[in-house]
Order: structure tokens, then sequence, then C-alpha cells
């Protein structure tokens, strides 16, 4: 998973047929679940799930109450209303809705399905009641995002069981899904079903789907099928325009990861918000072992957009070396009902957001300057959170306070745990080894299909690799020692000095230059006077912002807007109206580069020959 703040994770195991042991078992599989879009009530979805003939009388139901790569509680059985179990007579049966995601089914010999509807997610964002958007759903006349484990639930002694899925949507509506196509059937109304087959419940989870008028691009990168698809409710943006950077950026990471093993097909569903009341507002993504779901504001200028999605996806696309590769059997045997979680989120998000940037310095995709500026904006973020908490300690509790509200952590210190093991290793073997290579070695010792030991892992890497990295780990991943970074820098022949940096146009580092209230409106912070463009402009603090580019600004717009002016081009024409103590002041200008005074990591003036060479192992190979 990546979040934005503005603002993926999931496993590969072995598909296993169905199971006929013991009492539980439906005698019938596959389990035949349908989804009709054509039939929605009231924003409504309705699902219904058959899943062949029990031998016990009574049965368990559920919907996830979290899913793999979220770390939070999701709760998608809040979102199912008038639940009914049918006899084969069509007679409802006696069920209990035992919890929010929980129903049990009394007389279930004589089950013949189940039926409810789903509403989406996005539709209730506002209200707090959401899961993460990526992992959300989407039901509107020209979109539905289908990640399926929002839609369809499973029985507690089925979940190794086949399903069979069919979709029924106009057909005219782009459909794409990884999921392997069994058949089409075209109805006499203009509609269309299509049945898909899932191996088993993970399947079902694991492979989200998009329907509706959509942009749809395909192309090979290293012999990977790659599907971009793209809603865009205004047509601002499409899978045409977004085509050359993703082709760019996924031929780097393929360059970069070598001879990992991949998949011959890669699905990348991206929705952009229009910022609308009921569009979702919580912006990233949610990995899937042969797919990322991609939730943006659809305002981004195209340069902002693009590289958010290099950012984004290439942290997604990432995850197939851990934890899909690499994982502990908390997440092996995930229990969606009740997880556990691993200690080892410093691997699976953290070395996967340092992947997701180091390959961008390393294939030359961006200058050195711009990589340690990445580095020092994780660095001073970092130290807004709990920099003294057990990153293993956290990644166990993660759902629970006061480690939940710490998590975002581990894309910041996750990252550059990463970076000074990637330091470590290149300098203990003369540059002959690094991360990646550890994660090879790591891949090939377990694989998908077999999990390691959690309490065994730091041991285990330092018996594979060196004393220095076995003493890191322990000491600024298990325990609670903040990391020098100095120490890390000075072997690579950096240094960390005060002087301008590189800003943008609406956050002063991870503070934004804005403020809103009830009485005032939005309105410019001192923050502001800080920055080079805006202080350039004669900009005050206090100063209330009534319109930008023509557009009057409001409390409920106001993150749309921004999101745009964070996204700014150098060389745009804009016009800015602000109100002075009543007085209208109007800034009409063109941008230039805002700078401001901060910490930046450059090179030192006389680096030794050891220095230049270990840096020239980390950033170049």
């Amino acid at each position: 998973m990546k979040q934005l703040l503005l603002c993926g994770l999931a496993l590969s195991l072995l598909a296993c047929g169905p199971s006929k042991t013991g009492n539980d078992l439906a005698v019938q599989t596959p389990i035949k679940t349908s989804l009709d879009l054509t039939k929605v009530v009231d924003d409504k979805v309705p699902v219904t799930i058959d899943p062949g003939r029990f031998i016990q009388e009574t049965v368990t139901y559920r919907l996830p109450k979290v899913v793999q790569g979220t770390y939070a509680i999701s709760d998608f059985g809040y979102f199912v209303d008038d639940f009914t179990a049918l006899d084969y007579n069509g007679n409802p049966l006696p069920s209990t809705k035992v919890d929010t995601n929980t129903w049990t089914i009394a007389n279930a010999s004589q089950l013949d399905k189940i039926t409810y509807y789903v509403n989406d997610t996005f539709d209730v964002e506002a209200e707090g009641k959401s899961p993460f958007s990526p992992s959300g759903t989407n039901i509107e006349p020209d979109n539905y995002v289908l990640n399926l484990h929002g839609f369809i639930g499973y029985f507690d002694t089925l979940k190794n069981n086949q399903y069979q899925l069919d979709v029924t949507a106009p057909s005219d509506f782009e459909r794409t899904s990884a999921l392997q196509n069994t058949g089409e059937k075209t109805h006499a109304d203009g509609s269309m079903t299509t049945s898909y087959f899932a191996p088993r419940y993970f399947d079902i989870t694991d492979n989200p789907m998009m329907y509706g008028n959509l942009s749809v691009e395909k192309f090979m990168v290293g012999g990977i099928e790659i599907v971009l698809s793209v809603y865009s409710p205004n047509k601002m943006h499409s899978a045409t325009s977004l085509k050359p950077v993703m082709y760019k950026m996924m031929e780097a990471q393929k360059t970069y990861l070598g001879d990992i093993d991949s998949t011959p097909r890669y699905d990348i569903y991206l929705y952009l918000s229009d910022g609308s009341e009921d569009a979702p507002a919580g912006f990233g993504a949610l990995e899937h072992h042969t797919s990322t779901v991609v939730v943006m504001p659809e305002g981004m200028p195209a340069n902002a957009l693009e590289k958010g999605m290099v950012d984004v996806v290439a942290h997604e696309f990432f995850h197939i070396v851990t934890p899909l590769s690499v994982h502990s059997e908390d997440v092996h045997y995930f229990d969606y009902n009740d997880p556990t979680f691993s200690k080892h989120l410093w691997m699976y998000e953290g070395v996967t957001e340092y992947f997701a940037q180091h390959f961008q310095v390393y294939e030359g995709l961006i200058e050195a300057d711009e990589f340690y500026g990445i580095i020092m904006d994780k660095i001073q973020t970092s130290l807004g959170l709990d920099d003294s908490m057990s990153f293993t300690e956290m990644s166990e509790n993660v759902i629970d306070e006061p480690y939940a509200s710490n998590y975002y952590n581990v894309y910041q210190k996750g990252a550059l745990i990463g970076m000074c093991i990637d330091i470590l290793m290149r300098q203990e073997s003369n540059g002959t080894r690094s991360m990646l290579s550890l994660m090879k070695e790591l891949s090939k010792k377990y694989g998908k299909n077999k999990p390691f030991d959690d309490d065994t892992l730091i041991a285990e890497i330092t018996q594979m690799t060196y004393p220095s990295v076995g003493e890191f780990l322990t000491t600024h991943v298990e325990g609670t020692t903040p990391i020098d970074y100095s120490v890390f820098f000075e072997k690579v022949g950096l240094e960390v000095v005060e002087g301008q940096v590189e800003g943008n146009f609406i956050m002063n580092g991870n503070v934004p230059m804005v403020s809103g209230s009830p009485d005032k409106g939005i309105f410019f912070t001192g923050l502001a006077t800080q920055n080079s463009f805006w202080a350039e402009q004669g900009v005050q603090a206090g100063d209330i912002i009534k319109s930008v580019n023509g557009t009057d600004v409001t409390l409920q717009n106001a993150n749309t807007i921004f999101q745009e002016v964070y996204g700014w081009e150098l060389g745009k024409e804009i016009s800015v109206v602000l109100d002075r103590d009543g007085e209208r002041v109007v800034i009409e200008t063109v941008t230039t580069q805002p700078y401001v005074m901060g910490k930046k990591l450059q090179e030192v003036p006389n680096p030794s020959a050891e220095q230049l060479a270990l840096r020239k192992a980390w950033l170049k190979g």
C-alpha cells in the first residue's frame, strides 16, 4: 500500500483445489457468485452467493474485517444491506448478524443461496466510515470500482473452494480484470454477463476489476503485458496520455530488478477523483499480486499526475519482491476476520518504498540531487513521528494506538532503514552486494509459497550478511535507538547543511502554507512569507484567498483547488485574488521556482577515493 499525504500488499499463495474434509463443507463446488450492475437499486449492487449443498446445520458467512496490505480495520460488512438466506423453495432461512462482518445461518442443509445488496464505500468517506480509498468500491452509472473483497465474502471452512463469478453489465462497458475469463453471454436487454474463475477466496480478494467508461491501453515490458485502465470523469486524463511515462518507468524497474521472477500480466487501475461530494478523498494505492488500484485527484496537472503515478505505481510494482516472494506466516495464512501482523513492515513497505525511489536514480530517471532531496524529505517527515518507537513492535501492533498513528513512518523511516542497510551491504562487500541482492537471496530461499519465521528473520539476515547489518537491525529496528544518518552519509561522502532548498506553491516542508476557519475561509499563514515565490508577490500572513484562476475558494472545494496549486508548472500564468483587511489584492504573474530555507543533503567538497567508490556503487552500481 502507498498512501499520499496531499495525502500493497498482497501475497501469492499456492492455489489449492476444493477441500472435502469434515461435515462443514458444501458438497457442490465451485461457489457460484454473481454481481448484476444493471440492477443497481439506490446505489447498491445486488449480490448472489450459491455455495452448493451443506451437510451441517449451521454455517458462518463473513465479509473481510481487514484486507491484505491496509493494516487497518475496514469492516466491509458495514456496507451490506438486506442479507437474506433462502432455501431451495425460495423461502427465507433463519440468519443472525453476529457482528459487523459476520452472519450465521441455521438449517444450512436447506440453504440454496444468499442474497444481499452492497453499497459503495466512496459515497460515505465524508462520514468517516470508509476504508482506505484504493481498497474501496465505487458504484456509479458510468464507473464501477470492483475491489471484490467489498462485494463477495467467504464461508469459514470454504476459503479453499473454487469460485465462479458472473458479472452482468451493459455490453458497451469497458471491463478489465486479470481473473481468468471463462466466457461471455450477451442478453436481449443489451447487457452482457462475463464469467470468471478464481481458484479460491484469496484470488477473489487479489484480483480487482474496473467496469465502465474507461480509457484502456496495453503494452509489453520485458515479457509482461501491462494493462492500464483509467477512469477520468471529466476526461481530463487518459490511459493514452499516461502510457509513455508508465512504459518508461516500468522498463527501468524491470531492468533494476533483473532476474527476479515476475508475472505475465500486470494491471494498473487508476480512478481519478473529481472532488465532488461522493468522490473519494484518500489518495494512494493498494497492491495486489498482479495489479494495483490507484486513486488520485483528477484536477492535478498532467506533469504532477505523471510524477505522482511514477512514485505510487513504482512502489506497488516492487511488491512483487516483498511480500509476494518474501513474507511471514502472518501474511501467508492471512485471517480476514482476526488477523495477526508481521513484525517486518520495515521490509514489506519500507524496503519497497526505498526501491521505488532508489531505482529512479540508479536507472537515470532522476539526478542525484533530486534523490538526495527525497531522502531529506523522508528524514524530516520521520522526525515528526515517534523516532524512538521500535519498528518491529509497531509493525506487530499496527492497528492499535499508539502504533496506528505512526504507520505512515513505514514509508519514511522504513525507506531510510532500507537505505542504511543498502549502504552497509555495499561497503562490506566492496560493492558486490546490496539490499536488492539480499532480497533476491531471500526470495530464492523462500519464494511465494514458503513463509519465513517472523521471530527469527533478523537473526537469519544477520547470518546471511554481516555483523554490522545484524547490529543495525537489532539496535534501530528491533530497538528504540534513533538512527544517526550522518554516519551513513559520511560513508558515501555526503553531508547535511542549512540552505535554500526547492519548495512548492502550497507546502513548507510537510506543513501547508494555508489554513482555514468557518468565519474567515481559507487564508495564508506566516509560512507563506518564508516562501520565495509568495514573498515576492507581497503575500502577508492572514491574507484571505478569495479565488484562484477565476474559481472562488471555499472550505468545501479548497482541497481540490490546492491540489492543483501544488502541481503548478513553472512558467504558468496565474491569477490569485486576496482579501487583506477588507482590501482586494490581485496577484497576476507567472510562476517561478519557489525556494525555502531548510536542511539539504549535498556532496562533500573533497571526498576520499573510498567515499567516491562507495557512492558510485550505491547510486550507479
